[in-house]
């Protein structure tokens, strides 16, 4: 028995399911998951002492790496003084001016401990900002395990959603509506049956979680003019795209503007971090400004504001590094591309910047009907294939793919290798 078998066996002893996160078990690619004791770059240790070259980046905030030095030397530093006050601090003016610098959209933000928690207080804003109770969210996109994100669809795109989770309530699902994701007709169908009861759509710009889907052209701004039409908030939900595809996130990748954007990930440089922030007149209808309550022992706690303000300052005053992101992702994106097709694979590949994904059996993925479609299985085989070559992707044919600036050519060079071998092996 490996060590990692020996741990996950105890681990399933006290934590359910032997994880704390559920995508971690490896139940959707089969096998034991591997426990990991150490990162630097974008090499990954494991217990038994084996490297892998890393593709999920924390699922997404390694950005420049792990143990990124300037991150690493903050740490230690903001750790000399306390690891938390719970009083304001310096260091949160700081990041939040530093945040409303480079993301077009924001106005005022408010720092909170995680996405989930992010994106549930930006949806309680929007409905205190603009008195209605239902919002529009898009199948595969995830926000947060918070209530009124866990539902999915009913048999048409105007049916209301029905509880995608046992403990969550049907009275919880009725005030979420949903649609396929770059599809505007079936929100304006939403919006026409729910004629001024909709607070907000809230979406990722680039969706993340049904592997890697960018908005099709005119759909982003499509959303944008319906929102002014019908007195709707946009809420662009950025954990993971955020300060990724762009230093302004996708309004500056994409032109569009949202009332309001929710961020994590890279705003923590690696931490637990969430943040969510838009225009000063909703912001200000916060507590204890306003009459919409939100609050958090940890929020912005010292050592999570440290290490996001060392690297959101490096992401600010390096330009080049999004272009480095970029050239990277492509240099990936076209050495698969040629492997699948002298393989003469059927696949879908979607890249934005260095983000990155793939699905077997499909022309195209533009939504999750589409995504659920692929051949998950091929996807397992090739999974398990370049991880015993010491290629880490993520353990679920529905997540992302992240280079950091760290993914040298030849760790390029060598996962587009391994895919190679392994489809070799299996075909």
């Amino acid at each position: 028995m490996s060590k990692s078998e020996d741990l996950f066996e105890r681990a399933q002893l006290f934590i359910p399911g032997g994880v704390n996160s559920p995508v971690r078990a490896f139940k959707s690619v089969g096998g034991t998951p591997l426990f990991f004791q150490s990162a630097k770059g974008s090499i990954m240790t494991d217990v038994e002492g084996r490297d892998y070259i890393d593709y999920i980046g924390s699922w997404g905030p390694m950005i420049l790496g792990h143990c990124h030095p300037p991150i690493v030397e903050a740490l230690k530093k903001a750790t000399s003084n306390t690891t938390s006050f719970g009083t304001p601090t310096v260091l949160e003016i700081e990041i939040a001016e530093l945040i409303c610098k480079m993301v077009p959209a924001v106005e005022k933000v408010r720092m909170v401990n995680s996405g989930t928690e992010a994106c549930m207080s930006a949806i309680r804003l929007a409905r205190g900002y603009t008195n209605r109770d239902k919002f529009i969210k898009f199948e595969g996109c995830y926000h947060g395990h918070a209530d009124p994100f866990l539902i999915k669809a009913g048999s048409g795109a105007a049916t209301l959603g029905e509880p995608d989770s046992s403990g969550v309530t049907r009275g919880t699902a009725r005030d979420t509506l949903l649609a396929p994701f770059n599809d505007l007709s079936a929100v304006i169908q939403l919006i026409e049956l729910n004629p001024n009861e909709i607070a907000a759509i809230i979406l990722e710009p680039v969706a993340g979680n049904m592997g890697c889907i960018p908005p099709v052209d005119g759909f982003l701004k499509g959303l944008r003019e319906l929102c002014d039409t019908h007195g709707i908030l946009l809420i662009f939900d950025e954990v993971m795209c955020g300060f990724r595809i762009a230093k302004g996130g996708a309004t500056e990748l994409y032109g569009v503007l949202p009332d309001l954007v929710t961020m994590g990930k890279i705003i923590g440089g690696g931490m637990p971090v969430g943040a969510f922030g838009g225009k000063r007149e909703i912001m200000d209808m916060l507590a204890p400004e306003g009459p919409v309550y939100q609050a958090g022992t940890l929020s912005g706690n010292p050592i999570a504001m440290t290490c996001g303000l060392a690297l959101l300052k490096e992401l600010n005053c390096k330009p080049n590094i999004y272009l480095e992101l970029e050239e990277k992702g492509a240099y990936l994106e076209k050495g698969i591309r040629e492997v699948f097709d002298n393989h003469e694979l059927k696949y879908a590949l979607n890249r934005v910047g260095s983000m990155l994904s793939f699905h077997f059996g499909v022309d195209e993925v533009g939504n999750f009907n589409e995504a659920n479609n692929a051949d998950t299985e091929f996807f397992k085989l090739l999974f398990h294939g370049v991880l015993k070559r010491g290629i880490y992707f993520a353990p679920s044919a529905f997540e992302t793919l992240f280079v950091s600036t760290t993914h040298s050519y030849s760790l390029l060079d060598g996962t587009i290798l391994a895919i190679e071998e392994s489809l070799n092996e299996i075909l």
